[in-house]
């Protein structure tokens, strides 16, 4: 009878194979079986390239400003073997690093310190927020006067590019540690130092590392403004030179390889990560 209780209603759930099919390949915030990530990760290069190589292969688009990958890896293997181009990648590498490194020693312990204690982020933060509205190419002209046309403009320009966004990172994820830890180390007589230390510190330093390596390919994005600015060495005065002479592939191959060395950068953050906080989930990282 319609209504009645005592009729079960039928079952309408997939079967067990279903239900097993869709999680693993369109689940919600489910991670995917470790098998399934590299091949996933070299498909869409071997569709993007692929692509790439059939719309130059059938004419749709002009060849002498977007040549095909095959000339492009041919032109930068020559830049390797014959131009030194070794020598610009290693230089460029140099001064991301060294200005990155310093952008972090400046910007780690003063996070820290504007996201644990409210008068220091009351003093400092006003002039940091300020500063990250405005765009780092701004300051050229001002950095050449300063430090002239060797590497300190160059350093000066990424330095200044990430240093304030990654103080900021770091100062809301300071904030973001459990409260109720700061109150029960101070409940059992913790000194500020100690706080900061043992409690603080432990709990955002796989944030800060996340905040570094997301900053760290911020930096690359200025690199080529960086070096083309009175320079003669490193990947962005090899991509100005070929724009001046119309060398398009010269130019791919640039940005393929500031592309491969972020991405080795990108995956030796990861690694650190594993290795220095194997206690974060995956899904974190």
């Amino acid at each position: 009878m319609y209504g009645d209780p005592r009729v079960i209603p039928r079952q309408t759930t997939p079967a067990p194979e279903v239900r097993a099919r869709r999680a693993r390949w369109f689940e919600y915030h489910k991670p995917i079986p470790l098998h399934w990530s590299l091949p996933l990760g070299i498909a869409i290069w071997v569709i993007f390239f692929g692509l790439w190589e059939l719309a130059a292969a059938k004419n749709w688009v002009n060849t002498l400003f977007m040549p095909p990958p095959h000339r492009v890896l041919s032109t930068l293997y020559t830049m390797i073997v014959e131009r030194g181009f070794l020598t610009d990648i290693g230089i460029s590498i140099y001064r991301i690093l060294a200005s990155f490194a310093l952008a972090c020693a400046v910007a780690i312990p003063l996070g820290v310190l504007m996201g644990s204690f409210r008068t220091v982020d009351a003093f400092i933060n006003p002039f940091v927020s300020a500063w990250r509205y405005l765009p780092a190419p701004a300051f050229i002209p001002l950095l050449l006067m300063w430090f002239g046309v060797g590497e300190g403009s160059k350093l000066a320009l990424l330095f200044i590019g990430v240093i304030f966004f990654l103080i900021t990172l770091i100062m809301d994820h300071t904030r973001a540690v459990r409260a109720e830890l700061i109150e029960t180390a101070m409940t059992l007589g913790a000194s500020r130092w100690q706080i900061l230390s043992t409690i603080v510190l432990p709990a955002v330093a796989p944030k800060i590392l996340i905040s570094m390596r997301q900053m760290l390919a911020v930096s690359w994005t200025y690199l080529v403004i960086a070096e083309i600015v009175a320079s003669t060495t490193g990947i962005g005065a090899v991509m100005m030179r070929g724009q001046r002479f119309l060398k398009v592939d010269e130019i791919m191959a640039g940005i393929v390889v500031i592309g491969a060395v972020g991405l080795a950068f990108d995956y030796l953050f990861r690694l650190a990560q594993r290795l220095l906080f194997p206690y974060v989930p995956r899904e974190e990282r």
